[in-house]
């Protein structure tokens, strides 16, 4: 099997990957406590999703009893600019840079499943399940259970080989692989990560409130953000890299291979003027392809708005007083509120 899981690793870095390591559907035994603490602390806001089949996020092992083994995979997708420059562009958007071109969802899962072909033309026998970030998969800690990383103070991974810009996905397969060891914290008394974060959604170290966090405002909160948070997001309208960009294992980031996850040009800094005038025809074919899409027209232009209130540009004001009386009651109390902003200047 050793043979195996060599080729195996081979084939994953000839498809795309990153890097693959190997453990079992019962190496997390204390993932289950950590995350009734967190649903229990009320952490996760809105997405009552990670709540929903809680038995088998906490126990990879559950989900599948047949598996014996859970081959965890990493594809980079580094980013050739800091995504933190356009943070200093107020009348331009921030968007993060996993979406910044076509979702990742699709092509990361496409990869396992060739990969996993693959497997099943070696041993004929097995049987696998891929998942990528849309099944109650707790994946960070399975990868850092596998040895790809560990989780970083900010919860996201951490590599010293890959630094902090990658993906993950996973192979349950039925197939006994040789495991990796398991990897550590080498965060040491680093807290950069914790101190680039906007709007503090760090409570404590290796800890995330999801409530404060501008990815989870952005993308997964529906309805208004809270009138104290909003002049944090800055011009962040859909997701924020600072924690990850702050890392300073970042120095050993890989270069991204799959040319559908750089940047296209009019994603990098788009102008807020431009985004906040879409119509929902417009907006699903501005982000079609892209992971945006799937938030709607409505809590998009939310954001943007959110964004123009913070810009402190009052050419904006009348792009913003136009949606005053938009339809959608949250977009509309949005530009009430960035017209108030830049009214007040």
């Amino acid at each position: 099997m050793e043979r195996l899981k060599e080729r195996l690793a081979a084939k994953a870095v000839e498809e795309g990957f990153s890097a693959m390591r190997v453990t079992r559907p019962d190496a997390i035994p204390e993932a289950m406590a950590r995350l009734q603490a967190f649903l229990e602390a009320g952490h996760h806001g809105q997405m009552s999703w990670m709540s929903d089949r809680v038995h088998w996020r906490g126990d990879p092992s559950a989900l599948w009893p047949e598996a014996r083994s859970v081959i965890m995979l990493a594809e980079a997708y580094t980013p050739e600019h800091d995504p933190r420059e356009v943070v200093g562009m107020p009348d331009r958007a921030a968007i993060s840079v996993y979406a910044q071109n076509r979702d990742y969802h699709d092509l990361v899962k496409k990869r396992l499943k060739r990969v996993g072909r693959w497997l099943i033309d070696q041993a004929p026998e097995a049987e696998i399940k891929v998942f990528v970030d849309t099944a109650p998969v707790m994946e960070k800690p399975l990868a850092e259970a596998a040895g790809l990383g560990w989780q970083g103070k900010h919860t996201n991974l951490l590599s010293r080989e890959l630094g902090n810009w990658f993906f993950l996905g996973s192979i349950f397969t039925t197939v006994e692989l040789p495991v990796d060891a398991p990897e550590v914290s080498h965060c040491g008394s680093c807290r950069a990560c914790l101190d680039a974060c906007p709007t503090g959604a760090f409570p404590a170290p290796y800890q995330l409130d999801a409530r404060r966090c501008i990815s989870y405002l952005t993308i997964e909160h529906h309805g208004p953000v809270d009138p104290a948070l909003r002049p944090a997001l800055g011009n962040r309208i859909y997701g924020c890299d600072d924690c990850l960009a702050a890392c300073p294992w970042n120095k050993f980031a890989v270069e991204a291979h799959e040319i559908r996850y750089m940047a296209r040009p009019e994603f990098v800094a788009p102008k807020l003027s431009e985004l906040v005038a879409l119509d929902d025809a417009a907006f699903r074919a501005l982000f079609s392809g892209s992971p945006i899409k799937r938030i709607g027209r409505d809590r998009f232009v939310r954001n943007v708005l959110y964004a123009i209130g913070n810009s402190g540009d009052v050419t904006l004001r009348d792009t913003a007083a136009a949606l005053v009386d938009d339809p959608d009651e949250t977009v509309a109390d949005a530009a009430r509120w960035a017209v108030g902003r830049l009214t007040n200047l």
